[in-house]
């Protein structure tokens, strides 16, 4: 049986506009959770920036419990700009190291870096300091029992988004303490060939991010775009990949619709990629 589990992101309400606080879905993962189990997902990844007061463990607990889903992991998001994280960067990150070590040690942290800028100047220095920074982070995560993984992204100010630049990063995470996190719809995005990356990258991967794109590259509601979701699946199934994939959606119906796109991309997974998983 496959120790393959999926989960939904929380991007699709970061597209409502919940990101700031007094918006409809600000510390709203209870919303979030129920959404997620009613479309099927077996759990939950939202952004660090969307628990606010949620950040009582005993709170989220009754959440995830109550939806009947898991907190599958964490986005820890910051801009890590210097060769070492900055006061209120390491008190974030210690913050969200602590809450999972003492409510949810199963959960992962996934690091993402808040895209700023890609001046060829500072590109080499800003992608160095990132990698001391993340991996430095994970160390400390992992010392607590923390799970870490690091999810490049693809707008044109990050400093990770080309096949030259992932050429770079991925050996540099110090595998011992973090994993990679492809996002199969950033590679594409920047025509990268996801399935071979994924293969050509196995060993690093302990967290996988799902969502599709349009061949004009816009992004695609889950299943209707050009990402070969059945190949990428198979081939985590046939290498034994044990962890979560995480659904999310940047589709255009996003911003008015995000619980009902959340439904349909659990009618997908549970169409289309649950069979394979299962087998």
């Amino acid at each position: 049986m496959s120790k393959i589990k999926i989960a939904s992101e929380h991007y699709a309400w970061v597209m409502a506009g919940c990101i700031e606080e007094g918006e409809p879905y600000t510390d709203k993962i209870g919303h979030m959770a129920k959404i997620c189990g009613q479309a099927g997902f077996e759990g939950f990844e939202p952004i660090d920036k969307f628990m606010y007061s949620s950040y009582d463990g005993k709170v989220l607990q009754a959440e995830m419990q109550e939806a009947g889903i898991e907190l599958s992991s964490v986005v820890l998001l910051d801009d890590w700009l210097n060769p070492q994280e900055t006061a209120a960067e390491r008190e974030a990150a210690d913050k969200l190291i602590d809450f999972l070590a003492e409510f949810f040690p199963n959960a992962v942290m996934m690091l993402c870096q808040m895209p700023t800028t890609r001046e060829d100047a500072t590109l080499i220095e800003r992608q160095d300091n990132l990698i001391s920074c993340i991996n430095e982070i994970s160390r400390r995560a992992v010392a607590k029992g923390i799970k870490c993984s690091y999810h490049p992204n693809s707008p044109e100010t990050s400093i990770w988004r080309t096949q030259s630049d992932y050429d770079r990063l991925l050996p540099k995470l110090d595998s011992s303490v973090i994993g990679w996190t492809p996002d199969v719809g950033h590679m594409a995005y920047t025509d990268m060939d996801p399935v071979q990356m994924m293969r050509d990258h196995r060993a690093l991967i302990n967290h996988v991010h799902y969502k599709d794109m349009h061949e004009d590259k816009s992004w695609a509601l889950m299943g209707e775009g050009i990402v070969d979701f059945k190949t990428l699946t198979q081939d985590l199934v046939d290498t034994n990949f044990e962890g979560w994939i995480i659904v999310e959606d940047e589709c255009e119906r996003s911003v008015n619709e995000p619980d009902q796109v959340t439904i349909e991309c659990g009618d997908y997974t549970k169409n289309v990629l649950v069979p394979i998983i299962k087998g």
